[in-house]
């Protein structure tokens, strides 16, 4: 799913010689959500899915645990009553759907790079899932692990014009890729990944891989918890917080899965 990008000149600097040449730079820009006519939040993001986005970001958040509590949802671009202009999700759930104040309690801002960043209270980093994790599988041979990493970067075809995006991707245990999304943040690209499966009433996501491009910090593993997915892979290194919750929830995690070796962090007996 391609992400529009923009042309620039740079200037290239390379063994004390300088040339100019037009190079493509992945686009980002904010997206504000709005929920019951109230703005909750805004989030610097790649724009495309937005609706995912939405619907992933208020899922892992654990605003609804189902999207037909969602009443009506629309993307839309323009200036808003208060004079502003720009990109917006606008949500309303169903009149009998109780909204917790404490877990829409953020900042109006929420960069690309994290996504705890607007979180207003330490108790309001950890939310509670919303289906129990799996525990009686399923199993992952290492030699298809060691072949997704792979199978994430041909089909990111951002990455391949701009060099600068994020990718989240779910595999099934025979290494079939289920869905791909690509952003400039590593959470965006997870929710907008769990808010599509979840728009085709695809989760929990029991019988699936999460594989992220990046590190695999600790909101990358609470949002797939979230969606009851029972492997998250990364590229790159985990933190000692994702261990501790990966480990809490019985979540299988994996980290450093790069040439055809990996690191397994919790849940090795789901990996055969």
């Amino acid at each position: 799913m391609a992400i529009d990008a923009i042309a620039a000149r740079v200037q290239i600097v390379e063994k004390g010689c300088s040339l100019e040449r037009s190079d493509l730079l992945v686009i980002e820009e904010p997206l504000q959500f709005c929920l019951n006519g109230s703005p909750i939040s805004i989030t610097m993001r790649s724009p495309g899915s937005d609706l995912d986005l939405a619907v992933g970001f208020l899922f892992t958040e654990g605003i609804i645990n189902d999207v037909r509590q969602i009443l009506a949802m629309r993307a839309e671009s323009g200036e808003d009553i208060s004079g502003n202009t720009g990109d917006r999700v606008t949500i309303r759930l169903r009149p009998d759907i109780a909204i917790d104040p404490g877990r829409i309690r953020r900042n109006f801002y929420t960069s690309s790079s994290c996504g705890v960043c607007g979180k207003l209270a330490i108790g309001a980093i950890e939310v509670s899932p919303a289906f129990p994790m799996r525990q009686s599988g399923p199993q992952f041979r290492a030699d298809i692990i060691y072949r997704l990493p792979d199978l994430l970067r041909r089909a990111q075809d951002t990455f391949d014009r701009t060099g600068g995006i994020h990718a989240a991707a779910l595999f099934s245990p025979e290494g079939t890729m289920l869905g791909l999304r690509e952003d400039v943040g590593r959470h965006n690209a997870v929710d907008k990944l769990i808010g599509s499966a979840l728009r085709d009433g695809g989760v929990p996501l029991g019988d699936s891989l999460i594989l992220v491009s990046g590190r695999a910090g600790f909101e990358l593993v609470q949002k797939s918890i979230m969606a009851a997915i029972p492997v998250l892979a990364a590229v790159g290194a985990p933190s000692s917080f994702a261990v501790e919750l990966a480990q809490r929830f019985g979540m299988t995690l994996v980290g450093f899965l790069r040439d055809q070796r990996f690191n397994i962090y919790s849940g090795g007996w789901r990996i055969e």
